[in-house]
This record gives C-alpha cells, sequence and structure tokens, in this order.
C-alpha cells in the first residue's frame, strides 16, 4: 500500500496541492497555533501551572489535517493526546487549560463544540464514537464523526469491535491511527506483524488509507475524502498517519530510556510545521513577517487564555459530582449535601 504524500521531506510540493491558498494558510495557522500552545504546556507544567500533560509535539499535521476535514457541528471523540484536534475542533483554550488542571471547569465542554471528553483508557473511546455516529444516522442528522488512536491502541479489542460495528452499521465515523512508532516504551516491531495498520481496514469491508502523517495536505486530502463518503452514506475509513512524537509520551517520561537519538534526530528533519511553512515560501504565500506576525498573535492568545484561567475561582468540594449526570442520583445528592455541609 503506498503511502500518500503532497510534500517532500523537505516541504517542496511534489505535485499540485488540492486545496486553494486561502485553505493552506488557513491550515497553517492552525498548524503553527498546535505546536505554539504544545511548546507552551510542556513549560507550564514545569512551573506547576498544570497537571501531567501529553504533549504531541510531531504529531501536529495528523491531528489538525483530520479535523480541517470536518465540518462544525460534525463530532470529535479523542483520546488524551488530541489536544490539537481538540483546539482545531473549536474547543476554547481556557477550557483546555483548566482541563489539564484538573479544575472541573474544564471538565464540561461548551454545549456549541462537539467534543467529547478526552478519553484515557486506551481505544475505549472507539466504540463510543461508533455510537454516536450510529445514533447520528438513526436521527437523520446526516453528520460525521472523528476519533482517534495510537498504534498501540490498534492492540486492544475495542479496536477491533468498533471496527466490526463500523463496518456492519455503515457507521458515519472516521478513524485515524497516528503511527508514531511506539506505544508508550513499546516499538510496533514488537506490537504486530502488520506493515501498515491501515491494512486491517480490509478485514472490516471499509476504505483503509496510509498517509505521510507530517504531511498536512496529505492528511487533510485523505480526510476530506473519507468524511465526503461518510456524509454521503459510504460508512467509515481507516486512516493511519505515519508520524513521530518528538517529545516524550508524557511530561513525566524519559524516552532516552527506550528511543535512541539517532532516531528522533532523522524525525526532526520531516518536521510538520517546517514543512508547511517551506511550501508556503515555496508558494510565495509566507515570509518571515507573516510567521513573526502569527507568532505574536498567537503569544497574546496563550497570555490571555492562562489569565482567564488564572482567575476562575478554585473549586468547592461538591463540584466532583456535578458533572457525572444531569439528574443527580440519590447517592449523589447526599455526597453533594455532605460535602457542601463539611461534615
Amino acid at each position: 500500500m503506498n503511502v500518500i504524500r503532497y510534500l517532500s521531506d523537505e516541504g517542496t510540493p511534489l505535485q499540485a496541492l488540492p486545496f486553494s491558498h486561502d485553505d493552506l494558510l488557513r491550515g497553517y495557522r492552525e498548524l503553527r497555533r498546535a505546536r505554539f500552545w504544545d511548546e507552551r504546556a510542556e513549560v507550564l507544567q514545569r512551573q506547576g501551572k498544570l497537571s501531567v500533560y501529553p504533549p504531541y509535539r510531531g504529531q501536529e499535521a495528523a491531528q489538525v489535517g483530520m479535523m480541517l476535514a470536518f465540518n462544525e457541528d460534525d463530532w470529535l471523540v479523542p483520546s488524551y493526546r488530541e489536544s490539537a484536534a481538540a483546539l482545531t475542533h473549536g474547543l476554547p483554550l481556557e477550557t483546555l487549560i483548566l482541563y489539564w488542571r484538573a479544575h472541573p471547569a474544564g471538565w464540561r465542554f461548551p454545549d456549541d463544540v462537539n467534543i467529547l471528553p478526552f478519553y484515557i483508557p486506551i481505544a475505549t473511546q472507539l466504540p463510543q464514537a461508533v455510537g454516536l455516529a450510529h445514533g447520528l444516522t438513526l436521527q437523520g442528522e446526516g453528520r460525521v464523526v472523528a476519533t482517534f488512536v495510537g498504534d498501540g491502541g490498534t492492540s486492544e479489542g475495542d479496536f477491533h469491535e468498533a471496527l466490526n460495528f463500523a463496518s456492519v452499521y455503515s457507521a458515519p465515523v472516521v478513524f485515524m491511527v497516528q503511527n508514531n512508532g511506539w506505544a508508550i516504551s513499546v516499538p510496533t516491531t514488537k506490537q504486530m506483524k502488520t506493515k501498515q495498520i491501515a491494512s486491517r481496514a480490509a478485514g472490516y469491508e471499509m476504505p483503509g488509507v496510509s498517509v505521510d502523517g507530517n504531511d498536512l495536505v496529505a492528511v487533510w486530502s485523505a480526510a476530506r475524502e473519507a468524511v465526503a463518503r461518510s456524509r454521503a452514506g459510504g460508512g467509515p475509513t481507516l486512516i493511519e498517519a505515519m508520524t513521530y512524537r518528538m517529545a516524550p509520551h508524557t511530561t513525566s517520561d524519559d524516552p532516552s530510556r527506550y528511543r535512541t537519538e539517532d532516531e528522533a534526530s532523522a524525525w526532526i528533519g520531516r518536521d510538520p510545521v517546517r514543512r508547511m511553512q517551506t511550501a508556503l515560501n515555496h508558494l510565495g504565500l509566507w515570509d518571515e513577517g507573516d510567521e513573526a506576525r502569527l507568532v505574536e498573535t498567537l503569544k497574546c492568545e496563550v497570555d490571555e487564555a492562562v489569565q482567564a484561567a488564572d482567575a476562575t475561582p478554585d473549586p468547592e468540594p461538591r463540584e466532583i459530582v456535578e458533572h457525572v449526570f444531569e439528574t443527580m442520583t440519590p447517592d449523589q445528592q447526599r455526597a453533594w449535601e455532605v460535602l457542601r455541609d463539611g461534615a
């Protein structure tokens, strides 16, 4: 199976890009925004202003390119590493900051943002995404669901059950596998015999596509095609983005214990942000002045979001049970009253 790509490793377009210049600029701004936040998030965590954080640096194109293909009223069902996808799909940065501070104000997303909470247990979000997609079909909504998983998550039973359910019911869901070669510290070669995870789609009679996950244009194009197919009633698609997480698994991880510097260095040369910037430079759409102005805008956005999060009042103990069900069960009501009264 060929790996779809539109940009060389250096970022030079290999063929005509299937997007307008305005779209390419919009895509790059979202990509650069995702990178800026991820770098700032690690600093905030080191300062004690975020809890343990899972960076995605190097995987921005896989997340941003996927979500650029979806409409605002479509749904995202993310795992814990999809902060970039959530931001691209409209999650306010202030809410994201509060979430990674474990503040109850960050647990509930705005009503006009169609994103389910981040899933921590590996691959459990996939059957939920399929169920949501099937429900939208039954309601005649015409909307599509995006969901993500890592290469390690494809070894979980939830992955196979989700693909089977989606195939049988032609659920409008697009599965994105971010294959970064590692399931925490276990390399893909020790996880599976499969050379390309996208080939597993054939067993479920759905399209499987492998793309250069560090090529924003390739991911975006493949996702756009998959979304159009789902929206037209064509069912699910499995997209495998071949990428690499340049950052640690989490801010408490030390990747030098299981992967070599040479391996990481080889992927730095294929940085998705740099490649897209080079492509825009090649097309005469971007220069150093544009970059400086964008970075300044992003800095102001993050600073304002941090200030807003800092100004959010500390939670009351009772709030921990206020985010479970719309109407509290009797047990929850009693717990809420005890916490409220401080007994």
